[in-house]
């Protein structure tokens, strides 16, 4: 291996020789090596070599105690580069016949790892500009349906495999899975309340109120959240009024309670969830989910229905701990003429409730 060395003045500036820079060079910008491992990105020879080439200069400034300095284009997989050539650079000292000083490599691999920092807080902030751009919603769409399309195929997968319809499974493979579906679910779930957060809720709204089944609906959000509950060892009850068929907004109903069921179940560990309608006239109704859960802590209460809570430090944001389901169930709620309200005590459970105008089918 030919190595590629820098002017030995540079020693006394970075502590590190010439041939440790010269096995870091020739790591980057010799022909094979870390261009073969970036061509799967589309990244041609010569420019993976150019771009290489200023990672290292990066490296070399910062162990000067500099700033990286290091400006690539948003098209250039800039944090591969860096793996790439710090996994090369690694291969390439310990292949050479002669030991380098074990110092001088450590320096070498440690302003690497801060240049892959500035490369991830370039990457973050690029990303950041995106979402406040006019392309934000675009982008979160994008990214969720990305996500849901595989989430499906597991969940279809995993309910046939516990179904035994692919075979026998033993009860250890059968909990494993529940572990599987539940993963799933929650992140498929996240992917959907990303989608109708950034549309607005408006799909999950029908233009007219149509008749439904509220036993049928009952169950499919049962039929949904069980593995949920058989693996955290959580009984359902579901409690549905005696007249079935109303008129109404049955997507959004659905929705609202999956998601309060889902919460209910993800932060209940022991007892159980039910799931109550129950008639106060003729035509209006009252939902309700209720847990055996620790509570909502009063911290939480007043931004508990915000999709975003702030961080501690003025200008971070992060999802709310509540989950965007509830953002998601409170506008929907609204939408169909009800108010979702809550109540809740440290140690005695959460019940989320609120009131519709459901008519009977025969009265329209």
């Amino acid at each position: 291996m030919q190595v590629v060395t820098w002017d030995e003045a540079d020693r006394d500036e970075t502590r590190v020789s010439a041939r440790v820079w010269g096995v870091l060079r020739t790591a980057a910008t010799r022909d094979g090596g870390v261009c073969d491992q970036l061509a799967d990105d589309g990244v041609r020879s010569e420019q993976a070599k150019d771009h290489l080439a200023s990672l290292c200069d990066a490296v070399r400034r910062v162990c000067r105690g500099e700033d990286a300095g290091l400006t690539l284009s948003p098209a250039v997989p800039a944090r591969r580069m860096a793996e790439a050539l710090r996994r090369q650079f690694l291969l390439d000292v310990k292949a050479l016949p002669e030991h380098l000083d074990a110092g001088e490599v450590v320096q070498v691999l440690m302003a690497l790892d801060h240049v892959q920092t500035v490369i991830d807080a370039d990457a973050a902030q690029r990303f950041a500009h995106r979402l406040s751009g006019h392309d934000s919603l675009d982008l979160i769409v994008e990214v969720a349906h990305d996500m849901r399309s595989p989430l499906g195929s597991i969940l279809f997968l995993v309910e046939t495999m516990r179904k035994a319809r692919s075979g026998t499974i033993t009860p250890i493979q059968e909990r494993q899975l529940g572990l599987v579906y539940n993963a799933a679910f929650g992140l498929s779930s996240l992917a959907s309340d990303l989608i109708e957060l950034a549309r607005g809720c408006e799909r999950l709204v029908d233009l007219h109120p149509i008749p439904f089944s509220l036993a049928e609906m009952l169950q499919a959000v049962v039929d949904i959240v069980q593995p949920i509950a058989e693996e955290k060892g959580l009984t359902i009850n579901v409690t549905p009024p005696e007249a079935d068929v109303r008129v109404g907004q049955p997507a959004a109903l659905n929705r609202v309670l999956l998601n309060l069921t889902t919460n209910a179940l993800k932060f209940t560990s022991s007892g159980q969830v039910e799931v109550i309608c129950k008639p106060l006239s003729r035509t209006r109704l009252e939902f309700a989910v209720r847990d055996t859960g620790k509570g909502i802590p009063p911290a939480v209460m007043s931004t508990l229905f915000d999709a975003f809570r702030r961080r501690q430090r003025p200008g971070d944001y992060t999802f709310s701990s509540a989950g965007l389901g509830l953002a998601i169930c409170h506008k929907l709620v609204d939408v169909m003429g009800g108010e979702l309200r809550v109540e809740t005590a440290p140690d005695r459970g959460t019940c989320f409730f609120f009131e519709l105008d459901l008519p009977p089918a025969t009265t329209m």
